[in-house]
């Protein structure tokens, strides 16, 4: 018994599918409640109960097992690992407020893990727990409309099931890429706990500890079994790799031809506007040695005064201050019960609560003030008073606010002195359900109905340190008879370690934002078999859902009045509620006839009503042939639709700092200096045409965008073609068990949300002049740009087509030990995003590439195997993991990566069985990620590769 349990769920790793599906809750039948192979249930993309072998859905399931033996510490890590996943939010992300607000009104999610299925994002990939709707996340820094992974404790998860195909007309709105599906435990006899440690073995670094406990009993008519779980995954600095040690791989200096260091400085740089003959020759400076005194006047001449000429050698290192780990604590309860109410009547129920401490860090904040620094608020017209006794130059460096010319550009100083920019996330999550159900006779045949109400809260606050108020400031550098109070001059000339603590208490200030979510669901089911068939009963599922959410972000008050030196935002909020109607009907043809072993049609459709004033029908159809008992065919054309999410709807406009080229910039190679087009188009837009502009913000441009009530709702339409091949033949001698599954996808989503992409906002404006383009553009006297404007909208279409194939092998025992492989693959053949042009349309495909904003990597091929064995108390896994290369827009190729697992197990005979020890190595062979140029992450694209270095782990399990 013991093999077989090591088997299962070794062989399930990452790659079951639904002829294996009952043996993966065979795995678990000692600690949760299992059904019999030929039994019908419920099993996920089907309300109709039927045998999960003939699930008419493609559907990958990790049972409890496969979850441990990754040794990840994160549910969604885990899954981020299947072929069919495109990534998502993790661990690994160090997004946080200082890049900006996302496109979709969401926040950054800071902290939060999430699932991408098919690279259609998040947000069109639906998560359900037990088959019924979860609280979105929250992070304190918008209104997203995606589940945290990390708020379900891992203890609680019996297994998850991957649905692999959209399948809205069951599911609702967000089922378009797939659904995943978390199983919660509902039964236990006794204890379970288990004990987990590792870290990355040559650094010593990202240390992480895992511990879980839960306790279950029965007695006559209840059943109850609850625990708790607690998780902390220490930091990891990109300091300590060498890949993320500049702002570009391989760089080694702030001088190398590359560039990408910073101009906001620990000495400061002060750019002054052109042929002004009251300041210094050499229009932009910075101090010769830093700090320098409080000894009142300065003296500004460059030859052995204060100041000197600014080189590219003064610019900032910013990236080894950032995070390639963010740290993560984590602890939850769970408690789930079964009162038989009578002999054909259960009320069940669930609650969870779960605790998320975490952190992201930036560098020193970088203070950027004057007309050119694309702040978009009073930092960009702040003067700078002659009174000011820190003021050297016996002028006012006037930004031309006041209709006066602007006699300087912009000044950027690192405040090295307030600390580095931190933003510390607490996260409550609290969600209830109760389900009452039961059983009743028409005519003999069986009718299963269900109840059920999920109450869901999430609550968070984010805490940052590092910025300052704008207005203290421009009061601290205006005349010196209006800083009164508590007011101190400010010393932004002076370099590092000349602005004092009394100057950092008046311009310095915590900022606390918060955000909330809130979901109530109530849904009502009811099932049954009408009449029998050649090939079986007619099945028929029919239902109701009442589902209304409402969520809302509120930035620091600070912030909301536009006076904060980082991102800014504004608060929303926003509600909705649904009313939809489904129905599914199995029509099961033919049975045990020749080339006819099976053939059955599967059907359902939903009617969807929103608040907001739309609707949606959707409709599915599935046929189901088996020529023969070893050969199963399925073909199904599925209707989905996506709401516009709260944060796409109410979201207030909003900033994000994206790390692309402005094409006008005039540096060598650029396309301004190679392309005389180009030259024409960027000085039509504001770029002056004495070739001055040099982009001065190290490839970080300022994009606004905001939420938008008008948004319709997405809809997609899937075809998928699939076979699964099981022979009998393999069921005896050496093979116990042998199958190969084949599915062929194409989804089309049409009416997608998103906002143009801002890369390509300007691609289009300065090769093509496109009018639509050039006018989201706004730029600086100077050229520089000051915003690239995106409003949320339904502005094109997303196609994507692709193979997934799964093959599973189980050897039966031998002397040798039990042998098995699985192996699950995806195959990418098309990934396009078509957006309108003033002119039309205009199509990209991402097939084979990376791109930095956001960051998402689309091979072509990527492949998982596990290869597992068992001999007594011993059982051995390894796990590869193959990604295909991809290439960056600038033509840099990420070369193809293989990753290796390893783990080895003892399960002691004298000790009952009771203990396990597991130890193992993630990254066995070393793999360092390719390194990337345009990622926005640590020079390497986080969502798709694993971080340099090998993590070991130990881990020791008891149950009684």
């Amino acid at each position: 018994m013991r093999r077989t349990l090591i088997l299962a769920a070794s062989t399930s790793v990452l790659a079951l599918t639904v002829p294996v599906a009952a043996q993966a809750q065979d795995a678990g039948a000692d600690v949760v409640e299992t059904q019999e192979p030929s039994e019908a249930i419920v099993v996920t993309g089907s309300r109709i109960r039927r045998d999960p072998l003939d699930n008419p859905s493609p559907v990958v399931t990790l049972d409890q097992g496969a979850l441990q033996q990754t040794g990840l510490s994160s549910v969604a890590d885990i899954l981020q690992r299947l072929p069919s996943a495109a990534g998502g939010l993790n661990t690994r992300v160090n997004n946080s407020g200082n890049i900006g607000n996302p496109q979709d009104g969401g926040g950054v999610g800071a902290g939060t893990a999430e699932i991408d299925l098919r690279y259609l994002l998040v947000k069109r990939t639906l998560v359900l727990v037990d088959g019924l709707r979860y609280v979105p996340a929250t992070a304190a820094s918008g209104i997203p409309s995606t589940i945290d992974l990390n708020s379900i404790p891992q203890g609680m998860i019996q297994r998850i099931e991957v649905l692999q195909s959209g399948q809205s007309p069951l599911y609702g709105s967000d089922a378009i890429a797939g659904v995943v599906n978390i199983i919660t435990k509902s039964r236990q006899d006794g204890l379970q706990a288990s004990a987990k440690y590792g870290q990355y073995l040559a650094e010593g670094d990202g240390e992480t500890t895992e511990l879980s406990v839960s306790y279950g009993t029965r007695g006559p008519g209840i059943e109850v079994v609850f625990g708790a779980d607690y998780v902390d995954q220490k930091q990891i600095l990109t300091a300590d790799r060498a890949l993320t040690q500049f702002p570009n791989p391989g760089q080694t200096s702030c001088t190398d031809a590359i560039g990408g260091c910073s101009s906001g400085t620990l000495g400061g740089r002060i750019v002054f506007n052109p042929g002004n003959p009251s300041l210094p020759a050499g229009g932009s400076v910075t101090v010769r040695n830093s700090p320098l005194t409080t000894r009142g006047v300065y003296d500004p001449t460059l030859v052995g005064g204060d100041f000197r000429a600014f080189t590219n050698a003064d610019r900032f290192n910013f990236a080894p201050f950032n995070l390639l780990v963010t740290p993560s604590e984590r602890y939850g309860a769970w408690l789930s019960t079964k009162i038989e109410v009578s002999d054909s009547i259960n009320l069940r129920t669930r609650f969870v609560y779960n605790r998320r401490n975490s952190k992201n860090q930036a560098a020193f904040l970088p203070l950027f003030i004057g007309p050119d620094a694309g702040n978009g608020n009073l930092l960009d017209t702040i003067s700078i008073d002659a009174t000011n006794p820190f003021n050297p130059f016996g002028i006012t460096l006037n930004s031309g606010a006041d209709g006066q010319p602007a006699t300087y550009s912009f000044i950027g100083r690192r405040l090295v002195e307030n600390g580095q920019r931190t933003y510390r996330q607490t996260v409550d999550t609290w969600t209830g359900s109760a389900t009452l159900d039961g059983t009743f006779d028409i005519g003999g045949r069986n009718f299963y109905w269900d109840l059920n109400a999920v109450i869901g809260f999430n609550d968070a606050h984010q805490l940052f340190t590092g910025n300052v108020n704008a207005a203290k400031v421009a009061q601290a550098l205006g005349p010196l008879a209006n800083c009164t109070g508590d007011c101190v001059p400010l010393n932004i000339f002076g370099g590092a370690g000349s602005i004092t603590q009394e100057m950092l208490d008046f311009i310095a200030f915590d900022e606390r934002a918060k955000s909330d979510q809130d979901l109530q669901d109530y849904t009502a089911n009811l099932s049954g078999e009408l009449f029998d068939l050649p090939g079986g009963a007619v099945g028929i599922a029919v239902g109701y859902e009442h589902r209304y959410q409402k969520g809302s972000f509120t930035p620091d008050p600070i912030i909301q009045a536009g006076l904060g030196s980082d991102i800014p935002a504004q608060a929303a909020s926003g509600k909705y509620n649904s009313d939809e109607f489904y129905g599914e009907l199995r029509v099961p043809l033919l049975k045990d006839t020749p080339f006819f072993q099976q053939l059955e049609l599967d059907g359902a459709v939903r009617h969807a009503r929103y608040s907001t004033g739309f609707k949606n029908t959707s409709f599915t159809g599935t046929v189901l042939w088996k020529p023969t008992t070893d050969l199963l065919l399925r073909g199904s054309y599925a209707e989905g639709f996506r709401a516009p999410a709260l944060g796409e709807l109410f979201g207030a406009q909003s900033r994000a700092d994206a790390p692309i080229d402005d094409p006008c910039t005039n540096v060598a190679g650029s396309p301004y200096q190679t392309n005389s087009t180009v030259r024409q188009n960027c000085n039509a837009n504001g770029v002056p045409v004495d070739g001055s502009y040099n982009e001065p913000n190290g490839g970080q441009l300022p994009t606004l965008t905001g939420g938008n009530v008008d948004l319709d709702p997405e809809t997609s339409e899937t075809w998928l073609f699939g076979a699964v091949y099981s022979p009998e033949w393999a069921r005896g001698g050496f093979v116990r068990d042998l199958s190969l599954e084949v599915n062929y996808y194409d989804i089309t989503v049409d009416g997608a949300i998103a906002a143009i992409n801002p890369q390509e906002t300007l691609t289009r404006c300065a090769f093509l002049n496109d009018p639509l383009a050039c006018g989201n553009i706004t730029r600086t006297s100077s050229g520089i740009v000051s915003a690239i404007r995106g409003l949320l909208l339904n502005i094109g279409e997303i196609k994507t087509k692709g193979f997934d194939a799964t093959l599973t092998f189980r050897s039966e025992e031998t002397s040798a030990g039990t042998f098995g492989l699985s192996i699950n693959a995806n195959y990418l053949d098309t990934y396009e995003e078509t957006f309108p042009t003033a002119s039309g349309t205009s199509t990209i495909d991402f097939r084979g590439t990376t791109r930095g904003f956001p960051d998402q990597s689309y091979p072509k091929f990527k492949a998982n195997g596990v290869l597992t064995w068992a001999l007594g108390s011993v059982d051995a896994a390894f796990t590869g993991r193959y990604i295909n290369g991809v290439t960056e827009g600038n033509g840099n190729r990420l070369s193809s990566r293989f990753y290796g697992d390893v783990q080895f197990s003892i399960t002691p005979k004298f000790l009952d069985e009771s203990f396990r020890l597991s130890v193992g190595v993630l990254n066995v062979f070393d793999t360092d990620p390719p390194a990337c140029f345009s990622c926005t992450g640590p020079n390497y694209d986080p969502t798709t590769y694993d971080i340099p270095g090998q993590f070991g782990y130990i881990q020791l399990s008891y149950r009684m």
